[in-house]
């Protein structure tokens, strides 16, 4: 087993996910310690051929990298009979599964809960979902911008004449590997308690939905999410909040003392403003008059005048800036390590910190099955039945210097 040094140190986690939402909760467990063992098809998971950005690396894509630190690759058939027999044997060993196939690909694969839990009785068995397991729309697919459109969050910013707006990133992707890490992590707690495995399932709708907790309190309250006719930038909350152009760029603004604003642009309007009940219902006004007003200064002399004044506001930044700030960088954000078929690699680290058990980066992304010999070794394979197994195609390595794959 490889050796780790992180907090889940000891812990075993086989990671059968795709694309981003179960490989991105697998490797913050590898992140944390675990011994993450993705197990793949011979040819590898389909998310190494694509070309985000058009970026595609040398052996390993970009995207693919950025989601598979600090994981082992074990490529097997699992549509064959011996394929399975060898994944149930990794099972015994392992404290953690994690899968997200699409509803009844695992049962076709021997993977499902029903047939692992009697061969490991307190396994943790970590089931991810678009929309659930059961329901009108679980066989549907659960692709980020689908479940983004879904949510109700596009219509919660912007204008009311603006087209609903999606979210920069693969929010909701995030967001349900968060909820399946801690779901994992929570379930191995409670077997370090009873010593009872249970299964644990995570869709991303619910994920999403959930995420939104004080918005749709606030409409199940009555509130109304109501857009308004300047992009604000939430709609629930009061004016003025969102970006504002500036002389030179762009400046966030985040509900502020309207007293205290008004006196630093001169706009005699906003003195007798009363902000938790004038600044909803004039949301509008405010936003324009703070766009005309803040059009005067660039954004840097916004900040130095605003800051002082216990105004909240910052820098809109593209992602040159966000990796030179200077707290990005005092906080480590960014960590860079030797992969190596890759090179040097700078990618985000680690969004916890632990002062007794630190998080690492052990490896970097591994090669299609790098090391399937070195996991069948672990669970008492020899030589022999291994180069076997390699000739009748159930299983595939490649090696860092020379690739090696023998498929049937």
């Amino acid at each position: 087993m490889a050796s780790g040094r992180g907090i889940l140190s000891g812990y075993r986690v086989l990671d059968c996910s795709v694309a981003m939402a179960g490989p991105m909760a697998a490797q913050r467990l590898g992140d944390m310690g675990a011994d993450v063992i993705k197990v793949e098809p011979l040819s590898g998971e389909w998310q190494r051929e694509m070309s985000n950005a058009g970026l595609r690396g040398k052996r390993i894509n970009v995207a693919f990298r950025s989601l598979n630190r600090n994981k082992r690759s074990f490529a097997v058939n699992l549509k064959s009979d011996a394929g399975q027999r060898l994944v149930h044997a990794l099972v015994k060993t392992a404290d953690v599964l994690l899968q997200n196939y699409r509803p009844g690909v695992a049962g076709r694969l021997g993977l499902a809960y029903e047939d692992l839990q009697p061969l490991k009785p307190d396994l943790v068995y970590v089931s991810m979902s678009g929309y659930g397991e059961t329901g009108p729309y679980a066989g549907l697919p659960g692709q980020d911008l689908l479940l983004q459109a879904m949510s109700g969050a596009m219509l919660s910013a912007g204008s009311k004449g603006s087209p609903p707006a999606p979210a920069g990133q693969f929010l909701v992707d995030a967001v349900a590997a968060h909820a399946a890490c801690e779901g994992a992590v929570a379930a191995l707690l409670h077997r370090e308690r009873t010593s009872e495995g249970q299964k644990v399932e995570v869709n991303m709708l619910d994920a999403i939905v959930t995420l939104q907790m004080q918005e749709l309190s606030l409409f199940l309250a009555g509130a109304d999410q109501k857009r308004s006719d300047e992009p604000h930038a939430h709609a629930f909350i009061r004016a003025p909040y969102g970006v504002f152009e500036t002389k030179d760029s762009y400046l966030a603004l985040a509900f502020p003392n309207m007293r205290a604003l008004g006196e630093l642009l001169g706009e005699e309007s906003f003195l007798s403003m009363e902000d938790e009940v004038d600044t909803h219902i004039h949301r509008d006004e405010i936003f324009a008059r703070c766009r005309a007003h803040l059009l005067t200064r660039t954004t840097a002399e916004w900040i130095g005048l605003m800051r002082p004044q216990g105004i909240w506001c910052g820098p809109v930044y593209g992602y040159r800036e966000v990796v030179d700030d200077p707290q990005v960088r005092h906080n480590g954000a960014i960590v860079e390590y030797e992969h190596p078929t890759e090179g040097r690699v700078r990618t985000p680290g680690f969004p916890i910190r632990f002062t007794r058990t630190p998080c690492s980066i052990e490896r970097g992304a591994p090669l299609v099955g790098e090391h399937t010999s070195e996991v069948l070794a672990e669970i008492g394979l020899e030589q022999a039945e291994i180069a076997r197994l390699k000739a009748a195609g159930v299983i595939a390595e490649t090696r860092a210097e020379a690739e090696v794959q023998i498929q049937g």
